[in-house]
């Protein structure tokens, strides 16, 4: 039975929420520094940018550089491709409080009615236990979704990433979130409490009266090797039906000496692929969404050697190995991809830098005339962040 409609679980999560703020503003208040505080003049302004261009060469014939199937010969083999011109501005308007506004300009290149503008949101800090964010950002759930594009060891995100930011428990979504940071005794804890829409960014109305709820725990179990574990689970009602998603991420960065080091991730997700079930025809398509399944993994290690030179900071050497199935208890045609990149860094902290890479893709079952087809595909990609 039903305790609470999908509306009152909001109120009560919400109401949850503004009480736990309430007392963490009351213990914060006691901590502030007025005269600090009166120091800075607000509101302080930040800028940042990224530029990345690609070149990209499909190996395979008969499939285009982005994985599609061409029967009759066509498609385009080679093509030189503009994937970023991000501006971000961040401002920071008192102590405690900010805003963020983050913009793809190369999305114009597409239908930009639900592109383009990426992350817009307010957060407000009581302390570094509790913060809230509220807008449009990106909801913690999973390793990928703690760092940017620019500093990703890899070509691109994940493509379980990318198939849960469709379901909406990944990249930009709309709603609510709690962070913070704590210690457990030894252990240093960090934590996301989020409740979105999740029908995707730079949507006017939610599709239905339905919310996701997701929660991520990362626990630092080792601070010699940095090996943190976390721990995914999200439940949600979407055009009311149940759905549900959980995961679990492990992640070490290990420093041989000053100029050696491996950083691994680790990561599994399994979901319901209401996306999916939604585009079945309702009279034959099961009632219970969770016959349709998504399930996916991917290890990426890499290694990074600093050289330190005037003229090139570091390279870096990664390969990553995934496993994806969209719908693997029904119709299970699993998607596995090798992607080897060798990077060199001109500047620090990624400011400037150019990879080289393939990308493996092969599927159980080829499906003509899709991009269920094997394929194989040679990357270079230049960046620069400013």
């Amino acid at each position: 039975m039903t305790l609470f409609s999908p509306k009152k679980r909001s109120l009560i999560f919400c109401a949850l929420l503004a009480g736990f703020s309430a007392g963490a503003q009351i213990q914060d208040s006691l901590q502030q520094n007025k005269q600090e505080e009166d120091n800075v003049k607000y509101p302080v302004l930040q800028i940042k940018g990224l530029f990345q261009a690609r070149y990209l060469v499909g190996m395979t014939k008969d499939v285009d550089v982005n994985g599609l199937h061409h029967a009759d010969g066509s498609g385009t083999s080679n093509n030189f491709m503009l994937k970023y011109m991000r501006v971000q501005v961040r401002a920071q308007i008192s102590k405690r409080t900010e805003v963020v506004a983050l913009a793809n300009l190369a999305d114009f290149k597409n239908d930009p009615k639900s592109r383009v503008l990426e992350n817009a949101y307010l957060k407000y800090t009581f302390n570094p236990k509790l913060a809230f964010t509220v807008g449009q950002f990106r909801p913690w759930f999973g390793i990928e979704e703690t760092y940017p594009i620019d500093i990703i060891k890899s070509l691109d995100w994940s493509n379980q990433y990318t198939e849960f930011g469709k379901l909406g428990w990944t990249s930009f979504q709309i709603g609510l979130s709690a962070t913070g940071q704590l210690q457990l005794g030894q252990i240093p804890f960090q934590y996301a409490v989020s409740v979105v829409n999740g029908n995707g960014k730079n949507q006017i109305n939610d599709n239905d009266d339905g919310k996701q709820y997701s929660t991520r725990l990362v626990f630092g179990l080792s601070k010699k090797y940095n090996f943190n574990v976390g721990l995914n689970g999200g439940v949600g009602e979407v055009l009311s039906k149940k759905v549900y998603a959980v995961g679990i991420d492990l992640s070490s960065l290990i420093q041989f000496d000053p100029k050696w080091s491996l950083d691994m991730q680790l990561e599994a997700k399994q979901a319901t692929n209401h996306v999916l079930y939604n585009t079945m025809d309702p009279e034959l398509r099961p009632s219970n969404p969770d016959q349709y399944l998504i399930r996916g993994a991917y290890f990426l290690p890499n290694v990074r050697y600093e050289i330190n030179h005037k003229n090139l900071s570091a390279f870096e050497l990664s390969c990553r190995y995934e496993y994806l199935d969209t719908n693997f208890r029904l119709n299970s045609n699993p998607r596995q991809t090798i992607t080897p990149m060798f990077g060199l860094e001109f500047l620090k902290n990624y400011g400037a830098r150019i990879q080289l890479g393939m990308q493996f893709d092969r599927y159980k079952h080829q499906v003509d005339n899709t991009s269920q087809y094997n394929n194989n595909l040679f990357i270079v990609q230049v960046q620069s962040r400013f």
